[in-house]
């Protein structure tokens, strides 16, 4: 018994406590897998004024948390290669470097960033529990918010409290029920994990 929750206890990530071990083939199909579940996630559109709400964020943020820090950002690095080649991955079925640049694309730049510092938290335990889950959750999201926010008023030349009114406080509302939901998917999963580890024994 003692072995068994030993090798539980000191995975990284909850992706990486259910399927141990995590080999090179099962870490690369992953990062495929989350990849193409992004895109999919980038489909789902709610369009309010010039930047759409999308699931993107809360895929952004959950591949983080569940791959840990290096195979998340490595996920999103993928994710925004397919796209910038022409796939139609971005919002709305877009897709091509030009998009990827455009007006919105800070968002999109700073997803491997967010998937990372998401990762990080969830690799030092932060995942576990819903308030710090949620903390997590906010530094990826601020770090998407900012990045598009700044990436918005440079490309468009709109002062930055414009731009702010038209990137970030529409989101606001929206991003934290994403960010309650993520947080709250973790530590739920953790626990299932946990006690499925102990029925086994």
């Amino acid at each position: 018994m003692s072995s068994h929750v030993h090798s539980f206890t000191e995975a990284d990530t909850l992706l990486g406590a259910a399927l141990s071990p995590m080999d090179w083939t099962r870490s690369v199909s992953l990062v495929f897998v989350f990849s193409l579940l992004t895109a999919l996630a980038a489909q789902v559109v709610i369009p309010i004024g010039l930047v759409p709400i999308t699931a993107q964020t809360f895929a952004v943020l959950l591949t983080g948390a569940l791959l840990g820090s290096r195979l998340g950002a490595m996920a999103m690095i993928i994710y925004l290669l397919e796209g910038a080649s022409g796939l139609p991955f971005f919002y709305g079925g877009h897709g091509g470097i030009t998009h990827l640049l455009g007006p919105t694309g800070g968002y999109l730049i700073a997803f491997p960033a967010a998937a990372f510092i998401t990762g990080a938290f969830a690799e030092n335990g932060w995942d576990k529990r819903f308030l710090t889950a949620v903390a997590a959750m906010a530094a990826g999201s601020a770090i998407i918010m900012i990045a598009g926010w700044a990436w918005f008023s440079f490309v468009t030349h709109t002062v930055p409290g414009v731009a702010f009114k038209l990137t970030v406080a529409p989101f606001l509302i929206g991003d934290v029920i994403k960010i309650m939901l993520a947080a709250a998917v973790l530590p739920a999963g953790w626990h299932l994990l946990k006690r499925k580890a102990f029925n086994r024994v």
